[in-house]
């Protein structure tokens, strides 16, 4: 996906979800049916924060420095679920990784192709391109968009079913 940090899969079912919104929040418990409604959906994308997280791990490390950057990206990467607001959804996001070595876009920077820049070691007048695994992110969903769309609609569905059982 391309853009800047931090890029994610997102699955929108903007008009069905709004409407659903809308009914959770005319319920008495709608609080926790939210609650519930927004754990299925991350529970549906869980399996993609995982492979993501996988591919970022399989990246060659070269060099061994401490804090270790593969599993400090894997760390920052999980789903994530709105209702309402601006923006309504469910997506797996890579977050900034804000204290690693002053490599906050490390996420972003991993998965491109051209790399990022960087001095060398103990010496400011020489800089190096350094590659990650290039599309990292992008690929470990390549092929399976429709599965992880189909399995947040699911959990749509399942609280559209609860809503309406209890109105009969």
């Amino acid at each position: 996906m391309a853009g800047g940090p931090p890029f994610s899969l997102a699955v929108e079912n903007v008009d069905g979800l709004a409407a659903l919104v809308r009914a959770i929040r005319a319920e008495e418990d709608g609080k926790a049916l939210r609650k519930d409604l927004a754990k299925n959906m991350r529970d549906a994308l869980r399996p993609g924060a995982q492979q993501a997280k996988d591919s970022i791990m399989a990246m060659v490390s070269t060099q061994g420095a401490m804090p270790a950057l593969r599993s400090s990206i894997a760390r920052k990467i999980r789903p994530e679920v709105k209702l309402g607001g601006h923006w309504s959804g469910a997506r797996v996001k890579a977050f900034k990784t804000k204290n690693i070595r002053g490599f906050p876009n490390a996420p972003k920077r991993t998965n491109r192709a051209s790399g990022w820049r960087h001095p060398v070691y103990g010496n400011r007048n020489n800089w190096v391109t350094q590659r990650g695994k290039i599309e990292w992110f992008d690929r470990s969903f390549t092929g399976r968009e429709a599965l992880y769309k189909q399995a947040v609609n699911q959990a749509m569905e399942d609280m559209a079913r609860r809503i309406a059982a209890r109105a009969r």
